[in-house]
């Protein structure tokens, strides 16, 4: 399934906190992770993924660290700070009221699908 612009931007920021608030982790290990989640429906690209970590830094949600890994490969680290969780509280709020207009409007009759 192709998913919508709109749909790909509105759900970034909190599924990238979603993934950091469960530890600190690197670029393509949140791509992979989101993917996984999604049962695959969810394709990220770096091109993607990485102006979205930096706008988040910017605002001062995560921050970042270099490190080497085992292969001598320096990686990014990302890692949520305290607003971020405060951040991430208020848009799971905000799509739990979201899921529950739809679920309540799916649910009619008259929006039969």
């Amino acid at each position: 399934m192709s998913w919508s612009k709109d749909l790909v931007a509105a759900s970034a920021t909190p599924l990238v906190l979603s993934v950091l608030a469960q530890g600190e982790s690197y670029g393509y290990e949140i791509i992979k992770r989101v993917r996984e989640a999604s049962g695959a429906e969810i394709q990220w690209t770096d091109g993607m993924l990485y102006p979205v970590l930096h706008r988040l830094e910017r605002q001062g949600l995560i921050e970042s660290e270099w490190r080497s890994a085992e292969n001598r490969r320096r990686r990014k680290y990302y890692r949520m700070r305290k607003k971020g969780m405060t951040a991430l509280q208020r848009q799971r709020a905000e799509w739990e009221m979201v899921d529950g207009v739809f679920s309540h409007l799916w649910r009619r009759k008259s929006c039969s699908i």
